[in-house]
């Protein structure tokens, strides 16, 4: 059974992930930790808390970091809505959030339950890396660590060579990468690859619930951008994909072992994520 700690920043994809997360009939979710990135931290937050009162279930919130570690980031609304939801209007919760920062909740729910969780990243990494440095042994607590992040070939969706989780905090995610040997990357490229097919599409959009509802709701803008601006007839599920490599390990069909750095200093390449492809520099 998955036990999982999911990070975020809810727009449109991250409740896509939520959703299939407690879709799945083994999968536990433990907790949600938010951070600003596709929207602000007031949003991510409360659209967190929807997602929840959507799906009528009840698992903590903990509210993390509301910026980047150095350096100011833009947001995504143009992707996801102004409200990170797809401009939906969804009424806001009522629900109370968990008093802890997520930076402290991130360490306390891995020391509670060694080699038992696995932490799905699917926002910028600020929370994660600082709750690596407050908790330096925190790698070794987590059972696994999946990070939707990443242009593993330099096939960038802010930049020409970075993908957006990453270019928006490259201080946190060089933290994360430098300190996490064997975290699992899933990459824009990879999901440009699998992107879910129009008749999938049509047949979720199809379909009679609550919960069929928030989906078309939320979707609509973001199948529009995608087929406007990237010129692309799937609809492009990141946080998603990186899910379901979390609950389900066989999904994959291949993957590699690299070691990765990220770029921090070049004036055309910072946040890209670089790939020892030949093992040259260990």
């Amino acid at each position: 059974m998955p036990r999982l700690v999911i990070d975020t920043d809810p727009g449109v994809d991250d409740a896509h992930a939520i959703m299939m997360a407690f879709a799945h009939p083994e999968a536990q979710v433990e907790a949600l930790t938010t951070v600003a990135g596709n929207v602000s931290l007031e949003r991510t937050t409360a659209n967190a808390c929807t997602i929840l009162d959507v799906l009528e279930r009840d698992v903590p919130v903990y509210a993390g970091c509301d910026r980047p570690l150095v350096a100011r980031s833009p947001d995504a609304s143009t992707v996801h809505g102004k409200d990170g939801l797809g401009d939906s209007g969804y009424p806001p919760s009522k629900r109370r959030l968990g008093d802890e920062h997520a930076v402290s909740a991130l360490v306390r729910l891995a020391s509670a339950s060694p080699g038992e969780l696995t932490l799905v990243a699917i926002g910028r990494l600020t929370n994660v890396a600082l709750a690596t440095r407050l908790d330096p042994r925190l790698p070794k607590k987590v059972r696994r660590l999946i990070v939707m992040g990443g242009a593993i070939r330099g096939t960038g969706n802010v930049t020409p060579t970075a993908e957006f989780n990453v270019y928006t905090d490259p201080e946190a995610a060089a933290i994360v990468f430098d300190a996490w040997p064997g975290l699992t990357v899933v990459s824009w490229e990879t999901t440009l690859a699998h992107g879910l097919s129009p008749d999938r599409v049509e047949a979720l959009m199809a379909l009679d619930s609550p919960r069929a509802e928030f989906f078309r709701a939320i979707t609509w803008r973001t199948i529009e951008f995608i087929h406007q601006v990237l010129g692309r007839p799937e609809l492009l599920m990141p946080d998603g994909l990186a899910m379901a490599v979390a609950l389900e390990p066989g999904v994959v069909c291949r993957a590699e072992r690299h070691h990765v750095q990220v770029e921090l200093a070049g004036r055309h390449t910072r946040g890209q994520t670089v790939v020892d492809w030949s093992g040259d520099t260990g």
